[in-house]
């Protein structure tokens, strides 16, 4: 059976986490290895950029989640990262553990630029569950560019599956139909309309999700 990480950046219950419940649902119908982290509820210490990882091949921080969470992400065939996008990024619980990535490679300067070369290639999916309150999937692009760069990075086989969501500003938002979505968007100054083709557009997206969770544990 293949192991689940779900690495969450919510920083309230909202739609990230209905986002992220329905991947669960369908993943948990071929695997009972589904490990959902909440990252604000991590003691995870910030990186501090000391290098010592390059010398020893791990963090050489102490004290903190990271040894146990480090040992989770290796041994993870799925890996999901799920945020609400903040100011075009994701939340700060997350980007604390992303940073400690850091300590996963071998980093050398070059003339060009920074070589990274991971301590042991991966073969994993990687999995982006991103809500945000953007009518425009672009305001994401700094994170699917960072993800982009890491499954290259740690190796030729890794795969990357990117779910945005937009429009969203109200809790559960995600979930509401069509009457209870008007009003919202009304509140909002947006045209009721929209209304309509969102909540058509907001449900095929939760079953797409659900449909990658099933797909990849199969």
């Amino acid at each position: 059976m293949k192991k689940v990480l779900v690495l969450d950046g919510s920083t309230r219950k909202g739609n990230t986490s209905v986002m992220v419940e329905h991947f669960k649902k369908s993943a948990l119908k071929n695997t009972c290895y589904v490990d959902h982290v909440q990252a604000k509820e991590l003691n995870i210490e910030f990186c501090n950029g000391c290098l010592r990882c390059n010398l020893i091949k791990r963090c050489s921080i102490s004290g903190d989640d990271w040894n146990n969470l480090s040992q989770k992400i290796s041994d993870a065939d799925i890996l999901v990262f799920a945020s609400p996008i903040y100011f075009h990024y994701v939340s700060a619980p997350l980007k604390k553990i992303i940073d400690r990535f850091r300590s996963f490679v071998h980093v050398q300067i070059t003339e060009e630029g920074v070589k990274h070369t991971p301590w042991n290639a991966w073969q994993k999916d990687f999995v982006l569950l991103l809500s945000m309150g953007s009518s425009n999937d672009m305001d994401a692009q700094p994170v699917v560019d960072l993800f982009e760069y890491i499954t290259e990075v740690m190796g030729e086989s890794n795969r990357l599956y990117v779910v945005k969501a937009t429009r969203l500003a109200f809790v559960n938002q995600i979930l509401k139909p069509v009457d209870e979505l008007a009003p919202v968007y009304k509140k909002l100054n947006l045209p009721e309309e929209l209304a309509i083709p969102d909540a058509h557009k907001n449900k095929a997206l939760l079953e797409s999700i659900e449909k990658l969770g099933f797909d990849l544990t199969s």
